[in-house]
């Protein structure tokens, strides 16, 4: 049996264009097939999605993510592929774009703000890259933390956090604050000059501070800080990669007790 959906797509291009910039202002979009499937496990409102190779899409979910497989099917337009290019700023390998709505800002305030955590918050303090932010809360999901929130400009909504993040916005709290709003909690500021973190155990409630990757951490964050923390490090090296340091602070957290476990 024919898809209508596909048929629709595939005889009038322009419909899907014209409803994909209709929807587009103020969705986030979900770039490539990972992105797209994450979104869709934990819960996104997608309102739009376009391939231009359905079959492979899901051929892709059959193997490798069976549990959304019907939820894609459902969703998935297929258009051709110039169509699907024109649409995305940089075509993903897996030819698969989406739009979905942003989770609502109160929501994910009242998630950060709840106490007691059961996980720390990450912050990343006047961060400057796009992809670093978005390995972190690729990280930050992965660990179950309980959200990722920015200072300063970096939205860590944009396009190139989100396709970084792998669509695992939808997964954790994700906002933008200044310092004097940040959640309660005994903030852990990582800095050279901290104490070792591996004399340390980090509380389920902690805030996990991170300076920008130039510059470290700002005034207003060091002096909002409970703790300065030091990761180890062999000397006259001068730093680790902004990811790295939050994978290293988070693992040292769910080894030390937190995180809870799953089957």
């Amino acid at each position: 049996m024919t898809d209508p959906a596909r048929t629709t797509a595939d005889e009038d291009p322009g419909g899907a264009v014209s409803a994909w910039h209709r929807l587009a202002g103020d969705a986030v979009l979900l770039d490539g097939f990972h992105a797209l499937k994450h979104a869709v496990r934990f819960g996104a409102e997608v309102r739009m999605a376009l391939t231009a190779d359905r079959a492979g899409v899901l051929a892709l979910a059959d193997e490798l993510a069976g549990d959304v497989r019907e939820a894609l099917a459902a969703l998935l337009t297929e258009v051709p592929h110039g169509t699907y290019a024109s649409l995305v700023p940089r075509p993903h390998p897996t030819a698969v774009a989406a739009l979905a709505a942003r989770p609502s800002r109160a929501g994910n305030l009242e998630k950060l703000a709840h106490t007691p955590r059961g996980a720390p918050v990450v912050v990343l303090d006047n961060p400057r890259n796009l992809g670093n932010a978005g390995a972190v809360i690729r990280l930050a999901a992965g660990f179950g933390a309980t959200g990722v929130v920015t200072t300063g400009t970096l939205d860590p909504w944009h396009p190139t956090v989100v396709r970084g993040g792998a669509g695992l916005h939808f997964a954790t709290a994700v906002e933008r604050l200044t310092v004097r709003e940040l959640p309660p909690g005994p903030v852990f500021a990582l800095d050279p000059e901290g104490e070792d973190i591996r004399g340390l155990e980090l509380p389920d409630d902690a805030l996990l501070a991170f300076g920008s990757e130039r510059s470290g951490l700002s005034a207003g964050l060091r002096a909002r800080g409970d703790h300065l923390v030091a990761l180890p490090m062999r000397p006259q090296v001068s730093s680790y990669n902004l990811a790295t340091s939050v994978a290293m602070t988070l693992y040292h957290w769910s080894a030390t007790g937190g995180a809870p476990r799953t089957s």
